[in-house]
């Protein structure tokens, strides 16, 4: 039985596989509850992302909007618990899927009841900002994700939310997303890109896993600046994201990641990628 597509090691050093809206290869939809179980039991690191809704609580959805990703439409803020876990998820092709909307509180449940591996980790990928989190957010999201906040890592670029929600959730490790639009153009000089990480590590002094876009982490290389070097000096590891198909120009990516030694990539297609690399492994 070949190995699960959760890792890659080469020269001495293990990169983890994130399995990005926690798809196992490519033609996966996104938030699958299968699969997001099956990556949890396989010990592998899955992440999924949470928006608001009307009740104070979180859905596993990307996107503000319900359409097109869903059977529904107009705002995931201004649909309840109720509304959401009728609707169902479409896959890649915009065909509905046999999956509904899932809640926060439907994936821990969920969890409570699977065989989860010690060395799995769930992201949970807030795309909210603190402003929108009042006291029953919070403490909803304390209630549901307590039990497994081991097993967790709650990530995201607004370091004030993430710091309400894991005061609240003891044991609960927080990752930072310092990166925005337009980023590549804003820092085109080697003290631009030092200047950046520096202060993204600043900014953000109690995230364990800092996330840069991957092209971002190569142009900074380009320039002679080392950006996952800097983030390990500083104790700290790094999440390259996304890979979000197998090709020639990705695995040139790929190589140079792992020649930088990063801690983890996000992709897409982790069965692709990790396949590709086997040979390398054997």
């Amino acid at each position: 039985m070949p190995n699960p597509p959760i890792s890659i090691e080469q020269q001495g050093h293990r990169t983890l596989l994130k399995w990005h809206r926690a798809r196992r290869k490519a033609s996966d939809p996104a938030f699958s509850p299968r699969r997001i179980l099956e990556g949890m039991q396989l010990g592998a690191s899955v992440e999924v992302d949470l928006v608001l809704h009307a009740d104070h609580g979180f859905a596993i959805l990307h996107d503000p909007d319900l359409h097109p990703t869903t059977t529904g439409t107009g705002r995931v803020s201004g649909a309840s618990a109720q509304d959401l876990r009728r609707l169902f998820l479409r896959g890649n092709d915009g065909a509905p899927t046999r999956d509904r909307v899932m809640l926060l509180d439907d994936l821990c449940d969920v969890l409570q009841t699977a065989s989860v591996h010690p060395g799995a980790v769930l992201q949970l990928d807030l795309k909210e900002d603190r402003s929108s989190l009042p006291p029953a957010v919070i403490a909803n999201f304390a209630r549901a994700v307590s039990p497994f906040a081991a097993a967790m890592i709650l990530s995201g670029g607004d370091s004030a939310a993430m710091a309400a929600l894991a005061a609240a959730t003891p044991g609960l490790k927080i990752g930072y997303d310092p990166t925005y639009p337009g980023i590549l153009d804003d820092l085109t000089s080697a003290e631009d890109h030092m200047a950046f990480i520096r202060r993204a590590l600043r900014q953000a002094p109690d995230a364990g896993m800092i996330y840069l876009d991957h092209a971002l982490v190569l142009a900074a290389e380009a320039q002679g600046v080392d950006m996952i070097g800097i983030v390990h000096a500083d104790g700290r590891r790094v999440d390259a994201w996304t890979i979000q198909s197998v090709t020639p120009a990705t695995l040139d990516a790929v190589r140079r990641l792992l020649a930088l030694r990063v801690d983890q990539i996000t992709t897409d297609d982790p069965e692709g990628l990790a396949a590709a690399f086997a040979d390398d492994q054997a």
